[in-house]
C-alpha cells in the first residue's frame, strides 16, 4: 500500500526543479541587492555629507568675525552671508560657541547647536565648520541642505534592485522550466513507451537509447535490458506452456483408448459377478475408471481450448441442451429444490457436447456446494441478441478468498455438501469459462437474488433477437423428480 504523498511530492518534477532554481536565484539576488543597496546608499549619503562639509568650509574660510566693544558681542566683519552663493533650499547660520546666532539666511530656522559631525534638523542635514579669527573670537558656520533628493535617489535605487530581484527570479523560473522540460523530455518519452508496453503487454518492443552518455541514457539502456530479459523469460514460459499443452493433449488422447477398454471390461466384469466382495471391488474400480475417463476428457477439452482448436460446430437449440443437462442433474440433487425457467428456442452455432458440459458443470457445482433442501434455479432466455444462462442458488455464496480465482484450474472451495464421489478435480468452472469463450461468450460469477452464488453465461445467438421464435408462453416448470 502506497503511503500518502506530501504536498511537495504531488508537484511535478519539472516544476520542483524550476522552483528550486528560482528560489536559489532569488536568495542570491536578495543578498546581492542588500549588499549593493547598502554600499551605494551609504556612498551617496557620504558624498552628500562631503559636499555639505565642503560648502560649510568654503563659507567659513571667507567669513571674518570680530568683537564689537560697543555691543559687547562678536559681529561679522565680512562678507555678508546673504551674498554667499548657495543651493536652493539651503540655510546658512553663523553662531558663537554658545550657539547664539550672529547671522542667518533664515532666522526662523533652528539648526541646533554646533557639532563636529553631520546633524539633522528636520529634513535638513547640517554641517558645522569653525570660523578662523585672529581676534580670538570663536564662531561657527552652519550650512544645511535638504536631503530629500538623496533619499529619493536611494529609494529609487532600492526599487530598481527589488525589480531586478523579482525579474531575475522570474527569468530563472522560466529558464528552469525550459531546462527541466528539455531534460525531462527523454524521460517523458521513456515513460510513454513504458506505459504503452504495459498496456499492450509486449516486452518485445525496445526503448530508444539517447545518443548522450548521461543518466537518461543509462536509464534507457537499463530499461531496454530489462525488457529484453522479460521478453526472453516470456518466450521461455510460452515454450514451456506449449510443451505442457502438447503433453496434456497427447496424454489425454493416448489415455482415452485404454481407459475406454478398461471401463468396458470392468462393466462386463461387474455385470457377470454375483453380489459379494468381488462385485463390490469391480464396481469400485469401475467408478474410478469413469472418474478417470471424465478427468481425461476435461483435460483434453482444456488442451483444445489452450491450443485454439475448435470442435465441430452445428446448429444447436441451447434451450433443449439446458433441459437435458437439468434432467441429468436431477438424480444427484437429493432433497434440493431444482427450478427451471427456460424460454426458447435459443438457436446458436456450437458444439452440443461442450454446451451440455458447460450447463451440467454449473448445475453440478451448485448442487455440490449447497446443503440439503436448498434451492437451485436454472434460467435460460434470449436477451438482446444473446442467450443468457443463469444458474443461481441460496447457499453460502462464493468465498471471498477465492475472488477471481474461482475460474482458475484446480481451484476448489469447501462446501457443506459434496455429492460427487471422490471429490472434484477443480476443473469444472475452468471448463465453463473455456467453453463460453470458445463460443464467443463469457461467464461471470456474482451473488444471486436468492442470497447465494450466481453464474451467468452470455453466448451470441445465431440470429438477431427479432427472428427468435418466442410464443410469449413462459415454459417455467418444476423439475420432475
Amino acid at each position: 500500500m502506497r503511503r500518502p504523498l506530501s504536498l511537495i511530492e504531488r508537484i511535478p518534477v519539472r516544476w520542483r526543479i524550476a522552483v528550486t532554481c528560482a528560489g536559489l536565484t532569488f536568495l542570491i539576488l536578495v543578498v546581492f541587492a542588500l549588499v549593493l543597496g547598502n554600499l551605494v546608499g551609504d556612498r551617496m549619503r557620504d558624498d552628500f555629507h562631503d559636499d555639505l562639509r565642503g560648502a560649510a568650509g568654503s563659507i567659513a574660510a571667507e567669513t571674518r568675525v570680530a568683537f564689537d566693544p560697543v555691543q559687547g558681542q562678536p559681529v561679522i566683519a565680512g562678507p555678508r552671508i546673504s551674498d554667499t552663493a548657495m543651493m536652493e533650499g539651503a540655510v546658512i547660520r553663523v553662531v558663537d560657541e554658545s550657539g547664539r546666532p550672529l547671522a542667518a539666511t533664515r532666522p526662523d530656522t533652528d539648526l541646533g547647536p554646533p557639532r563636529s559631525e553631520i546633524g539633522k534638523a528636520g529634513t535638513l542635514s547640517v554641517a558645522t565648520e569653525p570660523v578662523a579669527s585672529s581676534s580670538g573670537v570663536r564662531a561657527f558656520i552652519q550650512y544645511a541642505e535638504p536631503d530629500d533628493d538623496v533619499e529619493a535617489s536611494i529609494s529609487r535605487l532600492w526599487l530598481f534592485l527589488a525589480a531586478g530581484v523579482l525579474g531575475g527570479t522570474l527569468l530563472a523560473l522560466l529558464a528552469g522550466l525550459a531546462v527541466a522540460d528539455r531534460a525531462m523530455r527523454p524521460i517523458a518519452a521513456l515513460t510513454a513507451l513504458a506505459r504503452d508496453i504495459a498496456t499492450t503487454r509486449d516486452p518485445s518492443r525496445r526503448m530508444p537509447v539517447p545518443a548522450a552518455d548521461d543518466e537518461v541514457g543509462e536509464l534507457a539502456e537499463t530499461m531496454d535490458g530489462m525488457l529484453e530479459a522479460l521478453d526472453e523469460t516470456r518466450g521461455e514460459r510460452e515454450r514451456a506452456f506449449e510443451r505442457q499443452r502438447e503433453f496434456v493433449a497427447d496424454a489425454s488422447h493416448e489415455l482415452r483408448t485404454p481407459l475406454t477398454s478398461v471401463q468396458a471390461n470392468l462393466e462386463l466384469l461387474a455385470a457377470t459377478l454375483p453380489p459379494g466382495e468381488d462385485r463390490h471391488a469391480a464396481d469400485s474400480a469401475l467408478r474410478s475408471a469413469r472418474r478417470m475417463s471424465r478427468l481425461v476428457g476435461d483435460l483434453a477439452l482444456l488442451a483444445r481450448a489452450d491450443a485454439g482448436r475448435r470442435s465441430a460446430r452445428t446448429d444447436v437449440d441451447l434451450a433443449e441442451v439446458a433441459r437435458g443437462a437439468l434432467r441429468e442433474i436431477e438424480p444427484l440433487a437429493g432433497d434440493r429444490d431444482l427450478r427451471s425457467n427456460v424460454s426458447g428456442p435459443l438457436p446458436l452455432e456450437g458444439s452440443p457436447d461442450e454446451l451440455h458440459r458447460l450447463i451440467r458443470n454449473l448445475l453440478e457445482n451448485a448442487v455440490r456446494y449447497t446443503p440439503e433442501r436448498a434451492t437451485v434455479s436454472l434460467t435460460a432466455r434470449a436477451d438482446d441478441g444473446h442467450a443468457r444462462i443463469v444458474v443461481a442458488d441460496d447457499g453460502s455464496g462464493i468465498p471471498r478468498s477465492l475472488g477471481d480465482q474461482i475460474f482458475e484450474r484446480f481451484v476448489r472451495g469447501d462446501g457443506p455438501a459434496d455429492t460427487a464421489e471422490g471429490g472434484g478435480s477443480g476443473l469444472g468452472l475452468a471448463i465453463v469459462r473455456a467453453v463460453a469463450r470458445s463460443h464467443g461468450g463469457e461467464v461471470e460469477a456474482g451473488r444471486s437474488e436468492l442470497g447465494g452464488a450466481a453464474f451467468t453465461v452470455t453466448l451470441p445467438l445465431t440470429h438477431p433477437q427479432d427472428r427468435v421464435l418466442d410464443s410469449g408462453v413462459d415454459e417455467t416448470q418444476p423439475a420432475e423428480a
